[in-house]
């Protein structure tokens, strides 16, 4: 670290200020306590903890997103004349926190987003060492979500993004949404061939920060899963900004219509890619949702966008605080309310290729960018790890170590309830699972697989094996009538085809060979 400490410099002595924990996530000054007096009268404590960075296998591009970020913010806020404490420790952050608050006496911070640093810190807090404060960084209150989804589960989306569109005046007009319609997610369903041309992200010059980041995860963290590309790093508030400012121009004006597109040929497509900086509050919701709601873009693209941030990423929040992270259904976090318990196979890490172009296509772009767009995430991984039965838990941890802006109150929601069904309605009112048509449909997969989508894809048998096997308690979900009639017709023949292919494929992938054709 001696670049970052010689940069960095030799800070402020304590004198009478305001000091403030600033979480890893919580990397803005425009909210929240570091918005409010003048920089002289403020203090930040940072802590980078290798202790933490160590205990998941993260993808090293996350580890190295975080801490060049949190590292660059440290001195963009010196540079303003906040004194900055920022504290290397390794081991669990609130024993960094009680050393460092001894000195400069009780703390203050936003309330993290995450339960786990909420855990962490709940001793700091008891004792009256840390003192929370509202998060300044979501859009939408508690109240606001009881208000639309209801005090109890189960809960939905819809309900919720109406209540906040009225109440926000987001795309509102004399009470009534703009285009007269809430959601414009039916219009939204164009596959991809190619025109448009799907825009480049743009590439960041690596500073001798942001490479002592890397020589730091290349070192300590090698054994960490994933490529290291600093280049494709936004690390600097600049950065972000330059991120934002490629997106709101050259994404989103075709972002509605592709929004679930899937291709070979662009892991992103018309995808903004700021979830990472959005959870790490490099950019704001607040002012995306602005920014986009003030654009010229077509409605169905501004519309698109406003759901994914004000309606969708708000609303998981809500349902994980409100069930303690799923705990409140199982008490080690663990659900599975269709009792899926097989493990992961070894395809997943990129370490034995399926055989299935989708899946393995798809596992290349994470291990190679940490990173994929929602519908590869929800209709490749998701829905194959559930046609496979595997352990929802599993699953999860594979997202939350995966991607880089997997964290739990946003990785738990969308992969336990929405990507595997695994906490039944609560959210959702129905699993999200598909045959070989719709990904030969929606994306070009299948144009470079050993499968034929229509012939002898294992896919699709693996679609009806799942609804026969889960057929009673699907059956719960009035949306799953018309998919568990057309199961119910099929032979005895067929059905009996639908589980060897299910225990072939699930055998194969468990002993790491390749998927054999439906057979």
């Amino acid at each position: 670290m001696q670049r970052f400490w010689k940069q960095l410099g030799k800070q402020p002595a304590k004198g009478r200020r305001r000091w403030v924990y600033v979480p890893y996530d919580q990397l803005s000054a425009r909210i929240g306590p570091l918005a409010q007096g003048e920089a002289k009268e403020l203090g930040i404590v940072l802590v980078e903890s290798p202790w933490k960075a160590g205990q998941r296998p993260y993808h090293r591009q996350k580890l190295a997103l975080v801490l060049a970020n949190q590292r660059h913010f440290a001195l963009e806020q010196a540079e303003r004349g906040v004194a900055v404490r920022y504290v290397v420790h390794d081991g669990p952050y609130r024993d960094a926190l009680a050393s460092v608050q001894s000195e400069l006496g009780a703390l203050e911070c936003m309330e993290p987003a995450e339960r786990e640093l909420r855990e962490d810190l709940a001793p700091l807090v008891k004792s009256g060492a840390l003192k929370y404060l509202p998060h300044e960084g979501w859009l939408t209150t508690r109240e606001q979500f009881v208000a639309g989804a209801g005090e109890s589960a189960p809960w939905r989306m819809d309900a919720f993004y109406r209540e906040v569109r009225r109440t926000s005046g987001v795309l509102m007009e004399k009470g009534k949404p703009v285009g007269g319609k809430w959601s414009f997610d039916t219009e939204n369903r164009r596959a991809w061939k190619g025109d448009p041309p799907a825009p480049q992200p743009p590439r960041f010059e690596p500073d001798a920060i942001t490479r002592e980041v890397g020589e730091l995860v290349e070192s300590r963290f090698a054994s960490h899963p994933g490529r290291l590309d600093l280049e494709s790093l936004p690390t600097t508030q600049a950065d972000a900004d330059k991120l934002w400012c490629w997106a709101l121009a050259r994404c989103l004006p075709h972002f509605g219509p592709f929004e679930d597109a899937m291709s070979t040929r662009s892991s992103g497509l018309f995808h903004t890619r700021i979830a990472p900086l959005l959870n790490l509050h490099r950019l704001l919701p607040r002012d995306v949702v602005r920014d986009a709601v003030a654009s010229k873009l077509e409605l169905a693209s501004k519309e698109g966008f406003v759901r994914q941030v004000l309606g969708w990423r708000e609303f998981v929040r809500h349902v994980h605080r409100e069930t303690d992270g799923f705990r409140t259904l199982a008490p080690d976090a663990r659900p599975s309310h269709l009792g899926a318990h097989r493990p992961l196979p070894a395809a997943f890490w990129g370490e034995r290729p399926s055989g299935l172009a989708c899946l393995d296509s798809v596992v290349a772009d994470v291990w190679r960018e940490g990173w994929t767009h929602h519908i590869p995430r929800l209709m490749v991984l998701a829905n194959l790890a559930t046609l496979l039965d595997l352990e929802p838990r599993e699953v999860a941890d594979w997202f939350w170590v995966a991607y880089t802006d997997a964290y739990d109150w946003v990785v738990e929601p969308n992969v336990l309830a929405m990507g595997m069904y695994a906490v039944g309605g609560l959210m959702t009112t129905k699993p999200y699972v598909s045959g070989a048509a719709y990904l030969d449909r929606m994306g070009d997969f299948c144009k470079g697989c050993r499968f034929d989508p229509k012939v002898d894809c294992p896919i699709t048998p693996l679609y009806w094996a799942f609804l026969a096997r889960h057929g009673e308690r699907l059956g719960q979900s009035a949306r799953m009538d018309m998919p568990l009639r057309s199961a119910a017709k099929r032979t005895a023949a067929q059905r009996s085809r639908d589980q060897r292919v299910f225990e072939r494929t699930s055998e194969a992938l468990a002993a790491g060979r390749e998927v054999p054709p439906a057979s």
